[in-house]
């Protein structure tokens, strides 16, 4: 089967037969009843010159005009049909229509200029031999007049067939084109609503990750001081009244860092409830509120000092090294949060898993690096457990944020019946 280009391909056929569409159908079938009444007009003067009988020739006309219903399955063949009987002189629709059919259609070119010069030539045969016998016509008049009845039977239609032909291909290559970017474009916003989801989703964890590590510890304190207040007020009221400050403290504390985390929330609530979010906006919205928790003032090693004399005045005996040329120097704020959280979840897990214990923070700095190591030794067996409750998510959240650097995160029990926790980040020193 030979396609037209306006048939092409068998996805989503309509028509009949080999028609995509049934107004291909009507107008092929309309053309073709057109071409066997014109064919069988012209067979009657056939039939007179080759010396047959009228039906015959007429017969014959119906039958070589109907073959134009089949010039988008078989152009060659109506084209060669109307070439055998231009002789007859008959076929004038077939020709012209059969040739068009030929050059908008996809066949080699070649045999389109093939079959077009073998039109040309039998038109322009016939023309001349029927031409020649008039008497009083010049030679000269007869070719011109043969050649240029020739040219305008073939040459027009042909052209315009390859007219439409290229427009359409061009038209079809656009559509393609088009179908490719919306396919593309599509599959562009689904994977940046996958980004902007897995950017909600890290970010629900840092959230959550924050909120476990400012509660924890602050709550933690409390419950301690709070126990050894109940157990040192009707014995101490001057100790405690310290440890009652001391609980109001921590409160105000956990307060605050509570207050500047909703803060940051609700500055990207608005984008966040906007309607008809683009992904890319809901991956802008996610990212400036990361950038917010990572941008703020939050906690640093400066601040180790302060936190371990939190857990001293809970009554933990805590032991703080530090060593290192570079005690002073500032590293990157999320190296500094990160090392801060970790070694406050660490205490916060001594308070919870061994009170009374004895508690070493070493805190080293090194080329490109700082470590710290958190160890308890095993818990007194005359100590009373706080009854604080545990999520379990401590460890991982600190490796979740050591790994996150690119550091080294190790934990687990020590031989003495205590527990370590060991961590090294990378960082280079500013200024560096």
């Amino acid at each position: 089967m030979t396609s037209t280009g306006e048939e092409r391909g068998g996805a989503g056929r309509a028509g009949p037969w080999w028609w995509e569409r049934p107004r291909g159908a009507v107008l092929d079938v309309g053309l073709a009843a057109v071409s066997a009444v014109e064919c069988a007009v012209e067979g009657v003067p056939f039939a007179h010159e080759a010396g047959l009988p009228v039906p015959v020739g007429v017969l014959f006309g119906l039958l070589v005009g109907s073959t134009l219903v089949l010039r988008r399955r078989w152009p060659i063949a109506v084209v060669l049909v109307g070439i055998a009987v231009s002789p007859a002189a008959m076929g004038f629709l077939l020709g012209v229509v059969g040739l068009y059919t030929l050059a908008a259609c996809e066949v080699p070119r070649r045999i389109t200029a093939t079959l077009t010069s073998l039109a040309l030539l039998a038109t322009l045969v016939v023309m001349y031999v029927r031409t020649t016998g008039d008497q009083g016509a010049s030679q000269s008049l007869v070719i011109v007049l043969s050649v240029f009845v020739a040219v305008a039977l073939t040459v027009p239609p042909v052209l315009l067939g390859l007219y439409i032909g290229a427009r359409r291909r061009l038209m079809e290559s656009l559509q393609e084109r088009a179908d490719s970017l919306e396919r593309e474009l599509s599959l562009l916003a689904d994977r940046a609503e996958e980004r902007a989801e897995w950017a909600r989703t890290e970010e629900r964890t840092r959230i959550a990750r924050e909120m476990h590590d400012v509660v924890a510890h602050r709550v933690s304190l409390m419950v301690v001081h709070a126990a050894a207040l109940e157990a040192v007020a009707a014995k101490d009221p001057e100790r405690a009244v310290k440890n009652a400050a001391l609980v109001g403290d921590m409160g105000r504390q956990a307060l605050t860092e509570l207050r500047e985390m909703l803060g940051v929330l609700r500055a990207a609530e608005s984008p966040k409830r906007a309607p008809a979010v683009a992904p890319s906006a809901a991956v802008a919205t996610v990212a400036a509120l990361v950038g917010s928790f990572e941008d703020g003032p939050g906690p640093s090693l400066g601040e180790l000092e302060a936190l371990v004399g939190q857990s001293r005045a809970a009554g933990m005996g805590v032991e703080l090294d530090v060593r290192g040329a570079g005690a002073g120097a500032g590293y990157p704020a999320e190296v500094e949060q990160t090392a801060y959280r970790v070694v406050q979840e660490a205490l916060t897990n001594c308070h919870k898993h061994a009170p009374g214990a004895r508690v070493v923070v070493r805190l080293a700095h090194r080329e490109g690096e700082v470590a710290m190591q958190v160890e308890n030794g095993p818990c007194g067996a005359d100590v009373v457990q706080p009854g604080l409750p545990s999520g379990g998510n401590g460890l991982v959240g600190m490796r979740e944020r050591v790994l996150g650097l690119g550091g080294v995160f190790v934990s687990g029990p020590t031989e003495e019946g205590g527990f370590r926790v060991s961590v090294v980040l990378p960082c280079v020193p500013r200024g560096a």
